[in-house]
């Protein structure tokens, strides 16, 4: 049997049904991956060896780590050491029964393991194998390490603080590139997926951190180097406006996007200075992205004259965008996040709960599900290796 007939608390649901991941995925990019793919019903098999660092990462009651808990729910955890050769062999009879092979090791080490592409083609040739990189295998920095602040940091992204204030710059305060490039490589594997069912067979999917990040930062920041000769001037004029910022009343903070002609106008006219927006400085949205700075510096100014709750209430019944400023704690009771019931308590490891989040994408038809929750390490390495048999030998670590 080259992939176990696994036993999920609940039956797995969702658009990838039926797809079955070898994770050997760690840390926050190819967990969050993986973690799509997973919500969305693939059965994913996450081989650690010793335990992903995340389950150490923050105050915990067992061996599931705060990150670890959001990244690794609907997974099955199996302890195992691929340089180990009788391990290993239980690895590659779950390879011939994969239909993606999934992680984020540098290519150098998979290939002294050989789990390099070609030796599990051979093993699988219908196998999409999936390599999140650090950078690009073509170009000079391919046997680098990548880590988000390295990437936020090459990319230019961390140079947008800089260029707002004239500041040193900074990181943004979150896993971003992480993240997102968790989101590109989940992508490229249903692509690639979607490919093999349409006749393409399997393949060989590199997603590069430097390339995907760069791209997503420079879809707006590119700005006055799109077209050529460039003049200089990179990063969107309003998104990194040192003024672009939640705006405070007299009781806290709003956010307030009037977008469009008439929404400027009408604001002012609420704010009792209707006179702001025949200015030609802002009376038209290419003079507005002009000069932003002074535009923001208006609303400031007239918002703190009101509560959050009166300007709301005045936005609202005038179709004017705003919403409320939430501190994070704030963002645990919102009431909309509370009505579509979007964290939910569950029992974790012993007798712990934890807050999780809903997987956030409706499907009418083939909705995404819960059906497991985060593993202990090698929670199911017992049931995997019984369901390989003999190769397996019951060894473990």
């Amino acid at each position: 049997m080259a992939w176990p007939e696994l036993k999920w608390e609940k039956e797995p649901q969702g658009p990838l049904k039926g797809v079955r991941v070898l994770d050997m995925s760690t840390v926050v990019l190819g967990p969050f991956a993986t973690l799509q793919m997973a919500d969305l019903g693939a059965e994913v098999i996450k081989v650690e060896h010793g335990g992903d660092m995340m389950r150490r990462a923050g105050q915990s009651p067992s061996d599931i780590g705060p990150i670890y808990a959001a990244l690794n729910r609907n997974k099955k955890s199996i302890d195992l050491n691929a340089a180990d050769p009788a391990q290993k062999a239980m690895l590659v009879e779950l390879l011939k029964g994969a239909d993606v092979f999934f992680h984020n090791v540098r290519m150098a080490g998979m290939e002294r393991l050989g789990l390099d592409y070609d030796t599990v083609k051979a093993i699988n040739p219908d196998i999409i194998y999936v390599h999140c990189a650090g950078y690009g295998s073509d170009g000079p920095y391919s046997q680098l390490q990548a880590f988000d602040d390295l990437i936020q940091a090459a990319s230019g992204f961390a140079a947008l603080s800089e260029v707002r204030d004239g500041n040193r710059p900074q990181y943004a305060p979150s896993l971003i590139a992480d993240k997102v490039c968790g989101l590109f490589a989940a992508n490229a594997t249903m692509a690639a997926l979607l490919a093999r069912s349409n006749g393409a067979g399997g393949q060989f999917v590199q997603v590069p951190m430097f390339e995907c990040f760069t791209w997503f930062h420079m879809v707006e920041n590119l700005w006055g180097e799109t077209f050529l000769p460039g003049n200089g001037k990179l990063a969107y004029t309003r998104s990194v406006n040192a003024r672009r910022r939640p705006y405070p009343t007299a009781d806290g903070f709003i956010a307030i996007v009037p977008y469009n002609d008439k929404q400027w106008s009408r604001f002012f006219e609420l704010a009792g200075t209707p006179a702001v927006f025949d200015d030609p400085r802002f009376a038209t949205y290419e003079e507005r992205t002009k000069n932003t700075g002074e535009l923001y510096a208006l609303i400031e100014e007239a918002t703190a004259s009101k509560t959050t709750d009166e300007w709301l209430a005045m936005l609202a019944e005038n179709n004017i965008p705003a919403m409320r400023y939430n501190r994070n704690i704030d963002v645990l009771s919102d009431p909309h996040l509370s009505a579509v019931g979007f964290f939910e308590e569950r029992p974790v490891a012993g007798s712990a709960h934890y807050r999780s989040m809903r997987h956030p994408v409706h499907y009418s038809e083939t909705p995404a599900s819960y059906f497991a929750e985060p593993p202990s390490l090698d929670a199911d390495g017992d049931e995997i290796r019984e369901a390989l048999g003999p190769v397996s030998h019951f060894v473990k670590p």
